[in-house]
């Protein structure tokens, strides 16, 4: 296998990174973008989606709410030599895939202990076919415009998703599935660019995703040296969710919060989330914490015989949107000020196969 790619961004404002990214990766997005073209297509079952426009009316609301980021994916659209409508699209994909409204089977499980060595940890399960459109990035900060220094993983195009920042605060992902899902919010994906790029404590991410104007749902779990929490947005409002009386924070692919729950729809189509949460909390039940990326990985294989599918692994054969896998697990160590990453599912980590990131500074 070939060595993952590390993409290292730099620039003195929003445009310069976007800018600097699109240069550097303009034939891959391109390529990302071919698949994901192909992807919502099959996700409408043959509904029309006018994704030129879906994309464009999430630009207008994150330029609302957050102009640097539209700046920056403009620099990145000017950069790859592409239209400022794709990079908003591949930014905005979960938002295009929820007006969709295709059920979706698998997805991310996440694992957090809080304590005297907090650790958190995730699979990211997407499709097979994207298997090689996602990388490694390092993003220099700017004390010009204040943005801080990051670093995680995400796909060709997209500003950011799983990472942790110069300051300790880390976010993993896991999608989740509302009755009022769809386009004309900011991307979840963006919302988690704006808190690695500005959040320098714990109470400033919490801040930030509770206010974002979101169409789509999603729960992004920040993770901090001293605390944890899962906040789930969604078209319906936000919610915060702490760990356990034994500081334990598990999260699958549904809402935890009562009142945002009454309208789950994920769940309701794919109640395979609800085995991965049960297994999960039954592994941790007699544990007293995480010992390092190793120790994360163990925990996170589970496969069918054991109850759930945490560990995804992709069929033979199929069709686009058929054949989920889980394309890398990542643990972030916040005291450390470090994010572990293997290229693959949880099942297949050794010592030798992590690949560990730390957020550069300004």
């Amino acid at each position: 296998m070939n060595p993952r790619a590390h993409l290292k961004v730099q620039g003195t404002g929003p445009w310069q990174r976007g800018y600097d990214r699109g240069r550097q990766i303009g034939p891959e997005i391109t390529r990302a973008w071919r698949t994901y073209a192909e992807l919502f297509e099959t996700a409408a079952r043959g509904v029309t989606l006018d994704v030129p426009t879906l994309a464009l009316g999430t630009v207008t609301a994150t330029r609302a709410w957050a102009p640097e980021l539209v700046e920056e994916m403009e620099g990145v659209a000017e950069g790859a030599g592409v239209p400022l409508w794709t990079v908003a699209a591949l930014n905005a994909r979960t938002e295009i895939l929820a007006a969709a409204g295709t059920a979706r089977a698998n997805e991310c499980s996440t694992v957090v202990h809080t304590g005297a060595r907090t650790l958190g940890g995730q699979s990211w399960d997407w499709h097979e076919e994207l298997a090689g459109a996602w990388h490694l990035q390092s993003v220099r900060g700017s004390a010009g415009d204040g943005t801080l220094g990051f670093t995680g993983i995400t796909e060709y195009g997209i500003l950011a998703k799983i990472g942790i920042n110069e300051a300790g605060v880390g976010v993993l992902f896991n999608i989740l599935g509302h009755v009022d899902d769809g386009v004309g919010g900011v991307p979840v994906h963006l919302v988690a660019r704006r808190v690695l790029g500005s959040a320098t404590s714990f109470a400033d991410a919490v801040a930030i995703l509770t206010d974002a104007p979101v169409s789509a749902s999603t729960v992004m779990t920040v993770v901090t040296a001293e605390q944890a929490a899962s906040v789930e947005v969604s078209p319906a409002g936000a919610a915060v969710v702490t760990p356990d009386g034994r500081g334990w924070l598990v999260r699958a692919n549904h809402f935890l919060d009562p009142a945002l729950a009454a309208g789950e729809l994920r769940g309701r189509l794919e109640p395979e989330t609800y085995d991965r949460l049960r297994v999960l909390r039954a592994r941790v039940e007699e544990r007293h914490g995480l010992d390092g990326a190793d120790d994360l990985a163990s925990l996170l294989t589970v496969h069918p015989g054991d109850g759930a599918e945490v560990c995804c692994h992709a069929p033979v054969g199929g069709a686009l949107g058929t054949r989920w896998a889980t394309l890398a697990t990542v643990v972030a160590e916040p005291a450390a000020g470090r994010l572990m990453v293997h290229d693959g599912g949880p099942c297949t980590a050794r010592p030798s196969t992590w690949t560990t990131l730390t957020a550069p500074s300004r």
